[in-house]
């Protein structure tokens, strides 16, 4: 079932903005979404800024939930964020979600986000089913 990486980025707004989102889905319960760091996503360490790896987490699991509860859009909840290490200027950063559980009207999904095969972030969050 995996298929291959698409831009999901096609309207204008933050993502689009910030370079954009490469996505796919790999099977009914994991995705997986990509970006690479650029000099607009770096802090003044000049290492990728944590607002930035937390706006594309939010928005690579958000298009998670959505494919997985059959295109409904989805809200964020709840999103809690672990920074395990940096993540540099042209690296390809990418997250690898999985949907821990469904309802109807939540989504429970994981995440762990990789640069250089190296951890470099871990996500959960709940997402709410708008109908």
């Amino acid at each position: 079932m995996s298929e291959e990486f698409k831009q999901i980025s096609t309207s204008s707004g933050f993502m689009k903005h910030n370079g954009g989102i490469l996505f796919r889905t790999i099977s009914e319960n994991e995705y997986e979404f990509k970006t690479k760091i650029n000099e607009n996503h770096l802090n003044a360490a000049k290492i990728t800024h944590g607002g930035f790896i937390a706006a594309l987490t939010d928005a690579g699991v958000g298009t998670a939930a959505h494919r997985a509860t059959g295109e409904n859009m989805c809200v964020t909840i709840s999103l809690e964020l672990k920074f395990i290490s940096q993540v540099k200027l042209g690296q390809e950063l990418i997250g690898l979600v999985k949907v821990q559980k469904k309802t109807k009207s939540l989504v429970f999904l994981t995440c762990e986000l990789r640069a250089d095969n190296k951890i470099a972030a871990t996500a959960s969050g709940v997402w709410k089913i708008i109908k």
